[in-house]
């Protein structure tokens, strides 16, 4: 059945590739946009992913303004929807806890006040490290009574953007438990390239490690053999996204997206490396020592490294049996992992400079 839908985050990574979904399956989607005028440049790209560009309308709005700054006009658009699919938050590393709050946790509470209010579905994207319990009491985080985190120590401990995403859905939980309203969440690993097409864009955290490893920059591996970096195909994300976010019996719940497959970090780097055709690092550095050492000045920068990015190396494994039962629910599959990994790898090398 044909709903309509509302994004925010829709002119990112996942975000294209949602609207290219949605639209793809008959949904009419409205975008929220600083700049509307770049709607058409956004419905090109769409066409591109496979998606309707006809079904993608443009309403102007920021997170960062109290209502979105939506017009009544454009609240009225909004009202109709049947889901509100929350993507959009400030991603870089060596945010201020100030900058990462306002945009990334005030931002999501905005989104869910709309949600709220016009009784609508809220579908937001966390991330997988929000599964990891350990780490989670380890950086101070009360999974118990979140309300009695310390949150600036924890932002402290693990920077602005992972702090505020933390803090954002431990914040937009209790606001629509509060509100009585549904809310539904789902937890992405690292997001890699498209299986088919390897499609991903600059900046993201997974084609950043590949530009670093076709650049020389990898002299180590980060961690021990036991510590992985989970990935999950951009593909299989947003389709486990729009299942969920239909269905009735998904309020209230929430789902990881990971693709248990993934090697090791070592494992995948040397795979990486193949397709690069560049030599892959063989020794390990301890992630702590790593840390210490990149806090000598000019060397984060010279090795394209940052701090935070660490923290999501790690050696957790996670309880996938309820996502592997709305797998079988939805018919959903992983694509082959190093095929994707191939793909991305080969895209990403289209832009990198000669």
């Amino acid at each position: 059945m044909s709903v309509e839908c509302f994004v925010t985050g829709g002119s990112g990574f996942v975000g294209q590739h949602l609207l290219a979904r949605l639209t793809a399956t008959g949904h009419k989607t409205w975008v929220l946009m600083r700049s509307p005028e770049n709607i058409e440049r956004l419905r090109e790209q769409v066409g591109r992913l496979g998606g309707n560009p006809a079904s993608i309308h443009a309403v102007e709005g920021d997170i960062s303004r109290e209502g979105l700054g939506l017009s009544e006009a454009d609240r009225q658009c909004v009202s109709s929807v049947a889901v509100v699919f929350h993507l959009a938050a400030q991603f870089t590393w060596g945010l201020t806890m100030e900058r990462a709050r306002e945009v990334n946790v005030q931002g999501a509470l905005r989104v869910a006040r709309l949600a709220a209010s016009q009784h609508i579905r809220l579908l937001m994207v966390g991330g997988y490290m929000l599964q990891n319990l350990t780490h989670l009491a380890h950086v101070g985080v009360d999974v118990e009574c979140p309300e009695n985190t310390n949150w600036p120590l924890v932002y402290e401990r693990v920077g602005g953007y992972e702090g505020s995403k933390l803090e954002s859905h431990f914040a937009v939980i209790r606001y629509m438990q509060e509100a009585d309203a549904d809310y539904t969440i789902v937890h992405p690993a690292t997001v890699c390239g498209h299986s088919e097409s390897g499609h991903i864009l600059e900046g993201q955290p997974l084609a950043e490690l590949i530009r670093n490893l076709a650049q020389g920059r990898f002299k180590a591996v980060p961690g021990s053999a036991r510590h992985w970096l989970p990935v999950v195909s951009v593909d299989y994300l947003v389709t486990m996204i729009t299942c969920v976010a239909f269905d009735p019996s998904m309020a209230n719940r929430q789902v990881l997206a990971l693709n248990e497959g993934t090697p090791n970090l070592q494992r995948m780097l040397a795979q990486l490396a193949t397709t690069l055709e560049v030599k892959a690092p063989r020794r390990h550095v301890a992630i702590g020592l790593l840390k210490w050492l990149l806090t000598i000045p000019g060397l984060a920068a010279r090795f394209a490294i940052s701090t935070e990015s660490l923290n999501f190396i790690q050696t957790q494994r996670f309880d996938m049996n309820y996502s592997k039962q709305l797998e079988r629910k939805y018919q959903l599959t992983h694509p082959d992992l190093a095929r994707t990994l191939e793909k991305t790898v080969r895209y990403v090398k289209g832009y990198l400079p000669n």
